[in-house]
């Protein structure tokens, strides 16, 4: 268990410096650098320390602490998805709109 602690110690440190690299170039805000490190070092305090799951789970009234983790992480990623329609959606949305007026723009010139 501790060659796979120490693999996924590495991949979480790497992700955080890509993280820190995207901020810098000011291609995630300080909410998304925030929310991201928040999440990958909690990955890596379930990986130290399993336990904690297993804690949380009880207290909730799950049965076992990856039950939570996976009941966790489908919350997460159905969140995660909705964001990505409503971005997309919105996109669909002004690219519309952009080339409604440029065919206006076109219209007018002739």
């Amino acid at each position: 268990m501790i060659y796979l602690q120490i693999l996924v110690s590495i991949f979480v440190f790497f992700t955080l410096s890509r993280l820190f690299v995207q901020k810098h170039k000011n291609k995630i805000s300080w909410l998304g650098l925030f929310f991201w490190s928040l999440l990958w070092l909690l990955v890596l305090v379930v990986f130290w320390q399993p336990d904690i799951t297993s804690y949380l789970a009880s207290v909730l009234g799950i049965g076992r602490g990856a039950d939570l983790v996976l009941y966790l992480s489908v919350i997460l990623l159905f969140y995660l998805l909705f964001r990505i329609f409503v971005r997309l959606n919105r996109i669909e949305s002004d690219i519309s709109k952009l080339v409604r007026d440029e065919a206006i723009k076109n219209v007018r010139k002739r």
